[in-house]
């Protein structure tokens, strides 16, 4: 339950009339226009030595160009981070300034911001609040009575929450396609949100934090449903197989995870201000499937991932995640489940599955928690192959001998996301589940796109020379050279498919093509550099990737340009 205390100075004024009767103001009559400021400090997460705290500030007065809240704390509770304010302390006294992009305060606006507190002993909330200066009294005083927790959100998930809805559209993402040339043709398609580091919480590089980004969402929401798309992607040695998307957190920081990263997402999601919108995590790409294919005595294994199989932090971090974000009831949960290119093969199929069933049970988690599962996200699988199956067989030998299909048992990402729906099912995951596919990069179009199959003088010619999927090998993924657009975003387009998705946002680079210094922790990883040879994981092929890429996430010009020019379908 959460504790709040409403701030408000001459909230209610009594006047004597002509009989001599007492009566109260209407809260509309200048009584309270009069008041100056309210705040609302709720405590909406509480354990034993710590807590977040949500705070809305509504200004009465003059609009304002910026702004400062002050309190002074009569515990011993501290500020440890925060998100959409500029928090700092000294001694008992905190102030909260306003960041660049909410520094605008009109009359009668509002606006949020969030932070996580350590405390021992007790908690109280804060008896008297400042903004620039002047008083917001807290009604009842210290100790009064508290506010009634607020209303939660709806109580029943929707079947597929795409359906009926339209998708978030970034705008800081959208004002990156428009500057590019053509670029409006596409800059008004949803995209993912990615909260790839504590900072990102907050709003780091002058960029939108979480609060920011949902608050744009409910304007853009205005009367009917709205999909907003995040990827939870910050797990303690995340990405043990791919050093480019490296994280902040060490592989023993299973603490840092849950109480600085997913504890004040949750808080910050179960807000009642955002009970109206549909939200769509994606959880921790890439993570569970390195445990399947690149541990033990595979040659596809790395030290790194050896280490988190065996400390089990992305099994609890995975856990951890879905149980807390699942106790929201307006967010949807997917679980990132590879693609057909990593999972497709007999020993890393029903393997994935289970182990994602003990994911989804660990931390307090189960499978109501999950409501479905996402495959290829920022990846380049074909979405369909029209021009060979995995049934054929040419000049003896079945498609499934082919150099690049390689003995997996699916050809492309519809294929592989309806079969692996049902191996989830059979594990024991609720069988209303259903998948997403990331379609932002696998158009393959452009002048390069065959047209019917290829020729039959071997399976190898006929397989090469019909696919759509221009990659030298697919368990290529860096910044691919010749990928396009995908299908554009789109509900229910095929049964199990709850939605075609763009998570990866077009243009966002996938890692850097040399080592680039940088402050959030991601690495060089040789995949990204095209002149690397390769490794098992590809089976020692040319990497394919685009030359004089950024650090992962960072805007990569010469990508988007690529992306548009192969659209597939082609752009208009």
């Amino acid at each position: 339950m959460s504790r709040t205390r409403t701030a408000l100075l001459a909230a209610m004024a009594l006047v004597a009339g002509a009989t001599g009767t007492a009566f109260a103001v209407d809260p509309g009559a200048a009584g309270v226009a009069a008041v100056p400021c309210t705040v609302d400090y709720k405590i909406q997460n509480e354990w034993s030595t710590g807590f977040t705290a949500a705070v809305t500030i509504t200004n009465n007065s003059a609009a304002k160009s910026s702004w400062s809240l002050k309190w002074s704390y009569a515990g011993n509770q501290k500020v440890t981070s925060g998100w959409n304010a500029k928090l700092s302390q000294s001694g008992a006294a905190v102030t909260a300034a306003n960041e660049t992009y909410n520094a605008q305060l009109a009359t009668g606006s509002s606006v949020s911001f969030g932070f996580q507190g350590s405390y021992s002993g007790s908690n109280a909330i804060p008896a008297t609040f400042t903004l620039d200066g002047v008083t917001c009294n807290v009604d009842g005083g210290p100790g009064g009575p508290t506010d009634p927790p607020d209303p939660g959100g709806p109580g029943n998930r929707v079947n597929n929450p795409y359906d009926g809805a339209k998708v978030y559209v970034n705008p800081e993402w959208s004002a990156n396609a428009a500057a590019e040339p053509g670029g409006s043709r596409i800059a008004n398609q949803p995209t993912g949100v990615w909260l790839d580091r504590i900072a990102a919480i907050n709003g780091a590089g002058g960029k939108m934090g979480l609060r920011a980004h949902l608050d744009e969402a409910l304007r853009q929401k205005g009367s009917g449903e709205l999909v907003v798309q995040l990827v939870i992607y910050n797990l303690p040695g995340r990405d043990c197989a791919a050093l480019a998307s490296n994280g902040e957190l060490k592989a023993d920081e299973i603490g840092r995870y849950k109480t600085e990263y997913i504890d004040p997402i949750k808080a910050i999601l179960a807000d009642s201000k955002y009970s109206s919108l549909r939200i769509v995590t994606t959880v921790e790409i890439d993570s569970l499937p390195n445990l399947v294919t690149n541990t033990g005595s595979r040659a596809t294994a790395t030290p790194q991932c050896d280490v988190m199989k065996a400390n089990g932090n992305y099994v609890k971090g995975v856990g951890y995640a879905l149980n807390k974000l699942g106790d929201v009831p307006n967010v949807y949960n997917y679980v990132d489940a590879g693609h057909h290119g990593w999972i497709g093969w007999d020993d890393n199929f029903a393997p994935s599955a289970t182990l994602f069933k003990e994911a989804a049970s660990a931390e307090g988690a189960t499978v109501n928690d999950v409501h479905g599962f996402i495959t290829n996200t920022a990846n380049y699988s074909a979405l369909k192959e029209d021009h060979f199956s995995i049934s054929d067989n040419v000049a003896g030998k079945s498609v499934r001998e082919s150099k690049w299909v390689d003995w997996n048992r699916y050809v492309d990402e519809l294929s592989f996301a309806q079969a692996f729906r049902n191996q989830l099912v059979s594990v024991g995951f609720n069988s209303g589940i259903g998948m997403l596919i990331d379609t932002s990069r696998n158009g393959w179009g452009g002048t390069a796109r065959p047209a019917g199959p290829g020729a039959q003088t071997s399976v190898d010619t006929y397989v090469d020379g019909g696919r759509y999927d221009r990659r030298i090998n697919p368990g290529n993924w860096c910044n691919q050279s010749g990928a396009g657009l995908g299908e554009r975003p789109q509900a229910s387009p095929a049964a199990g498919i709850d939605a075609y998705v763009w998570m990866k946002p077009p243009g966002e680079s996938d890692g850097a093509s040399k080592e680039i210094p940088n402050p959030e922790g991601k690495g060089f990883d040789r995949m990204c550099d095209p002149t690397y040879e390769g490794n098992p994981r590809n089976n020692n092929n040319m990497s394919g990737a685009l030359p004089d890429a950024p650090i992962s996430g960072h805007w990569f010009s010469a990508q988007f340009r690529q992306l548009m020019q192969n659209a597939y379908p082609p752009l208009s």
